[in-house]
């Protein structure tokens, strides 16, 4: 069984007048994968006592940081393809593409700015966001199928029994790019876009279900090690399927013979997961449930004083409107 994308990877493409208007798939399925994940994570944020606005916020900041990171991990690894080429052309995720371990440090950072700006708690705010970008990266790789990029190699020896078939030539990647050993509309190749995204989805209902099962063994801190831990492990996997990686045989080197630069990178995010657990864990940190329930309280508490130090409405004040209207309605009244 093959899945076939749309030949064509825009939704809209069309122009006004000199103006071109062009919406690709993998835009929609990256920005809704983004809204839905803050969605949850706001929901979650309202209730520990945070005030849900603040996920929002951080959303537009960070996707903003998480790109522009992304797009200079994936350059910094294939500097020799931009060596020579002008800054606008660098900086353009569409020559070339963006790396989602990039975009990982993108999050971090904004998260630290953002939470820090804000005085918020950091962990407890890593706990209610990073599981929910599991969700993110699940829909949004989506997106790489409607590309017809990020495929892994040619199915071999009929299993798995589906896989993605790649019709456009100039998606093609060497060895496969040679349509007569590797036919454009029957070839079938890993699809590796959906391996991650059902990966991430597993991970994410495991997460929410360790969360409430795990309440007096959690620690703040727990819910991002344990992202990190399940994320870095699927990834890790995945690539070995992958025709395109980003690999460390030097700039511009091939893979044979040397790491996959997103291999390095998961074994790294479980490494620091796995680290992130034992020391949450031997320090003997208060309980998650209870740190969480204490902020809660001071959230409600000082919402409830904030009301109270409002001035009081008095009848005078809500006289004159009704006031003002009674003269409005009588000045519109014909004069006989």
């Amino acid at each position: 069984m093959g899945f076939l994308p749309p030949d064509d990877p825009f939704l809209i493409n069309t122009t006004i007048g000199n103006l071109p208007i062009q919406l690709r798939w993998y835009g929609i399925f990256i920005v809704g994968g983004a809204m839905l994940a803050a969605w949850i994570a706001s929901r979650r944020a309202e209730r520990r006592g945070f005030d849900p606005e603040d996920i929002w916020n951080q959303l537009m900041i960070g996707m903003v940081i998480s790109i522009a990171c992304a797009r200079a991990y994936y350059v910094a690894f294939e500097w020799h393809r931009f060596a020579d080429k002008p800054f606008l052309y660098i900086i353009n995720p569409q020559n070339g593409g963006i790396a989602i371990h990039g975009a990982l440090i993108g999050a971090i950072i904004s998260g630290l700015i953002y939470t820090r700006w804000r005085k918020l708690p950091f962990w407890q705010w890593v706990d209610i966001c990073m599981p929910t970008v599991l969700v993110a990266q699940a829909i949004g790789r989506f997106g790489n199928f409607f590309n017809q990029e990020a495929y892994g190699r040619a199915i071999e020896g009929g299993f798995p029994p589906f896989g993605v078939i790649i019709n456009r030539p100039e998606q093609r990647l060497p060895p496969f790019d040679d349509p007569a050993k590797y036919p454009l509309d029957t070839t079938l190749f890993h699809a590796t876009f959906l391996y991650e995204a059902v990966w991430n989805v597993i991970g994410f209902g495991l997460i929410m279900w360790l969360e409430r099962r795990l309440r007096g063994w959690r620690r703040v801190g727990d819910l991002g090690a344990l992202y990190a831990i399940w994320y870095g492990l699927g990834r890790f996997w995945v690539e070995s399927f992958r025709t395109d990686s980003l690999c460390t045989n030097g700039v511009g080197g091939s893979c044979d013979g040397s790491f996959r630069a997103a291999q390095i990178a998961s074994l790294a995010l479980v490494a620091i997961g796995a680290a992130g657990l034992i020391y949450n864990h031997m320090r003997q940190a208060r309980p998650a449930a209870e740190v969480e329930s204490e902020y809660a309280e001071q959230a409600r508490l000082a919402a409830e004083q904030a009301q109270a130090q409002q001035p009081p409405v008095t009848a005078a004040a809500t006289a004159a409107p009704a006031e003002d209207a009674a003269t409005a309605d009588q000045s519109a009244t014909p004069q006989g």
